[in-house]
């Protein structure tokens, strides 16, 4: 698949982190997207119903980050990446979360996590033993 919508530098501030300060102060997380879906269709019928709406996209994905703290942005990236494949246009989806402002005690410019899920990739992590028992 060749085709692409790019959603690069969308700035949400959220609340995720292992310190109880980050929780409580909240900042700034930068997210980029990539979706890779079969764009011809949208190109013949100039509809916007016929791709993705990236506005639309844009919201969901605001919504997550500026919602649930989670711990790791790992965690905050698999939500995204979630969001991003509820269109079933959507073959793969990549997301990098950036954490420009994680508490590291040196000087640095970026904290990122990226990750790429296809249709065809299981969903989520294996079930260990214990969860699958505690769930039944």
């Amino acid at each position: 698949m060749t085709d692409r919508i790019s959603l690069t530098g969308l700035r949400v501030r959220g609340r995720h982190g292992v310190y109880d300060f980050e929780r409580a102060q909240g900042q700034d997380f930068l997210v980029d997207v990539v979706l890779e879906l079969d764009l011809s269709t949208a190109a013949g019928t100039d509809q916007v119903a016929d791709t993705v709406d990236y506005g639309k996209l844009a919201e969901r994905l605001v919504e997550v980050v500026g919602g649930e703290p989670v711990n790791l942005i790992e965690t905050l990236a698999d939500r995204l990446v979630t969001v991003c494949l509820a269109d079933p246009r959507v073959a793969a989806a990549t997301v990098t979360v950036h954490k420009p402002q994680a508490p590291i005690p040196h000087e640095f410019t970026d904290v990122a996590v990226t990750l790429r899920r296809s249709r065809g990739d299981a969903a989520g992590p294996p079930v260990s033993a214990t969860a699958a028992v505690e769930d039944a």
